[in-house]
């Protein structure tokens, strides 16, 4: 994995994040446990907190999501502003909506020396990737398909159709995760147990590189 070393005099230091912060993108199909995982290592003890960056999205609500903490709900109009504007880590289109990870966001907490969480996409994944080099990369997977089948239509969040489409793409998702460099199986009834993979590889990655520096 690439490391970005210190530099006293390299002019793009404001664009720098501490010594060892780390940038850990999340991803897995829908229905994997993305958001339960997640809701997961904030209860688990970190020094210092881990920062958990909020998404954009064009898409609306769901019941019982919140503005500014779920999500940032906005319209067409301001979300290709931001896109425009250059404020937008990545952006990508995903069932029918579009979805962008706010880059102040991730900068301002790596460079207060917090691991920043995004959970993202593969698409998204593969963007951040290819302008992060030194990005870390964890994708989740359930036990079988048939379980995560199951997940997606016991969460009945979406009609017949929608629920076709995000069953047959996650199944080409699935195929992605040779291109992450770990891959976790959120075992059903195992949240804790996966939440602790996840930080035993967190603990591992920051042991292995002390000193890298992430770049945006």
């Amino acid at each position: 994995m690439t490391e970005t070393l210190e530099s006293q005099h390299d002019p793009r230091d404001m664009e720098l994040g501490a010594p060892g912060a780390m940038l850990v993108i999340i991803s897995g199909p829908s229905g994997v446990g993305k958001d339960t995982i997640i809701e997961a290592l904030r209860r688990r003890p970190h020094e210092p907190e881990l920062y958990y960056v909020v998404t954009c999205t064009t898409r609306a609500p769901r019941p019982g999501e919140v503005d500014g903490s779920s999500y940032h709900f906005v319209g067409q109009a301001e979300f290709a502003d931001l896109r425009e504007r250059g404020e937008l880590l990545e952006s990508a289109e995903v069932h029918g909506h579009d979805y962008g990870t706010p880059r102040r966001q991730v900068l301002d907490a790596l460079r207060a020396g917090q691991d920043v969480i995004l959970k993202i996409d593969v698409q998204g994944a593969a963007a951040v990737k290819a302008r992060v080099s030194n990005a870390l990369l964890i994708f989740l997977v359930p036990p079988s398909l048939e379980a995560l089948f199951g997940r997606l239509r016991a969460r009945a969040t979406e009609s017949a159709d929608q629920l076709e489409v995000r069953q047959r793409n996650a199944a080409v998702e699935l195929a992605r995760s040779q291109d992450y460099d770990h891959v976790v199986v959120n075992e059903t009834g195992e949240v804790d147990r996966t939440a602790a993979a996840i930080d035993a590889i967190l603990d591992a990655e920051r042991a292995r590189h002390p000193r890298r520096r992430v770049r945006l």
